[in-house]
């Protein structure tokens, strides 16, 4: 059973540097990525045709994001990575896949940089503890701004 390193997928500046991490860890110990990304779920009251047509896009957008990331997880890690897509809130969306999937074994985040706070993720994990994922699961906070240099000395 191969270890899974689960990284929640998005544009943001810091969600690279766990990218980089998962890969390395991943590398280093025979492991493989998990990205999974999230689509907010429609909030709005089209006709069925349309919101179908809205989420279609969403889906394709998130499937091309992850095939981008994925090129990079997989440079770094040497193994092609798993996607996940997954359509509402992102830690409920985090606690059905960590409860489907027992080979995930580590969350890789990356606390927020610029004076932001950490992080939606990582205040809920602060607040309410490891368990919240639905089992207990290790958690890998790596700070946003790391070089790719400080993280391979790291990993």
């Amino acid at each position: 059973m191969a270890r899974k390193f689960l990284v929640v997928a998005d544009d943001s500046t810091e969600f690279r540097a766990a990218l980089s991490y998962a890969a390395q860890r991943a590398r280093s110990t025979g492991g493989r990525v998990t990205l999974l990304k999230v689509l907010a779920p429609s909030t709005h009251d089209y006709f069925a045709g349309v919101r179908e047509e809205i989420e279609a896009e969403m889906r394709k957008e998130g499937e091309a994001l992850l095939v981008r990331l994925g090129a990079e997880a997989e440079a770094r890690s040497g193994t092609k990575p798993e996607f996940l897509i997954e359509v509402g809130e992102t830690r409920e969306a985090l606690k059905r896949v960590v409860a489907a999937d027992p080979e995930i074994k580590i969350l890789v985040l990356a606390a927020a940089v610029g004076g932001r706070g950490p992080g939606p993720l990582v205040t809920a994990l602060a607040k309410e503890g490891s368990g919240f994922w639905g089992r207990k699961l290790p958690v890998t906070v790596v700070p946003g701004d790391l070089s790719d240099e400080e993280i391979e000395a790291l990993a």
